[in-house]
């Protein structure tokens, strides 16, 4: 469970630099490095930091992901950490009403994203020092702003949570994009759950012999027949989950009709008790 496989990190529309300023805290940053590479990123850049990416807590927070550690860079400016991006793109999550509302004018994470695809390029996504934030002369730096979609009774997140919610939001539309197209992003969990119809009429054909083998009352099998098709099918199966369904149908099935003297376990049914 768990296990690392050797691949390439996986490809987008666009690239992404992490840029943090003034990240204060050792714990936060390795936890930034460990939920970058869990998404499969790994260009990050620090803006006068308060914490050494040597420090033992970030190593150990960090994991596996020591290696982002070891290859950042440490800038003095936002101007000059965000060289080689064409877009820009500050966080906060300070949605001040009145007179700010000109300058702190938000998109969403998923919109942030769809803009970003149309763009291409590297974006570099800016976040601001723990319990502060960016400033409002280094918001003035980004090209415009996101914001997650919190609570306003407690808007601001943690920092680490924060880069993940925005990390996730970008690899779930490259997961959507490209699965089993890159060689980053293996077909391993199924994006679609489909139930092919030969399959789902031996399922509803396992579920009335099931039925039938259980009582001997014509209202009763029909009960126990509808109630199980609806539940099972409302829940929409996939092909995969149907056959073994099917599978355990028919072996109760067998069981049943075994156990009762019926001979029809012997015929109908492809799995024989021993």
């Amino acid at each position: 469970m768990g296990e690392r496989q050797d691949l390439p990190l996986p490809r987008g529309l666009f690239d992404v630099t992490v840029v943090l300023v003034g990240v204060t805290h050792p714990g936060n940053l390795g936890a930034i490095c460990r939920t970058m590479l869990n998404f499969g990123f790994d260009d990050l850049r620090l803006v006068n930091p308060k914490c050494s990416p040597h420090d033992g807590e970030t190593r150990a927070r960090a994991k596996h992901a020591a290696r982002i550690l070891d290859s950042l860079e440490v800038h003095s400016d936002i101007p000059s950490a965000v060289h080689g991006c064409s877009v820009v793109v500050g966080t906060s999550g300070k949605r001040e009403v009145g007179e700010k509302t000109l300058f702190r004018h938000y998109l969403y994470p998923w919109d942030m994203v769809e803009r970003l695809n149309e763009s291409k390029g590297r974006v570099a996504l800016v976040f601001g020092e723990e319990g502060k934030g960016l400033s409002t002369e280094e918001l003035g730096q980004c090209d415009y702003f996101v914001t997650l979609p919190t609570w306003e009774g407690y808007p601001i997140a943690n920092l680490s949570h924060a880069v993940n919610a925005l990390l996730y939001e970008i690899q779930r539309t490259r997961v959507l994009a490209s699965q089993g197209q890159d060689p980053g992003l293996p077909d391993i969990v199924p994006l679609e759950h489909k139930l092919e119809p030969a399959v789902r009429d031996a399922l509803v054909k396992s579920i009335k012999q099931f039925a039938a083998s259980i009582s001997s009352s014509e209202e009763r099998q029909q009960s126990i027949e509808q109630t199980l098709r609806r539940t099972l099918l409302k829940g929409s199966p996939s092909t995969e989950e149907s056959t073994r369904l099917i599978g355990a149908f028919v072996e109760a099935t067998s069981a049943m009709e075994y156990a009762s003297g019926d001979d029809a376990w012997m015929k109908d049914h492809r799995r024989k008790l021993r």
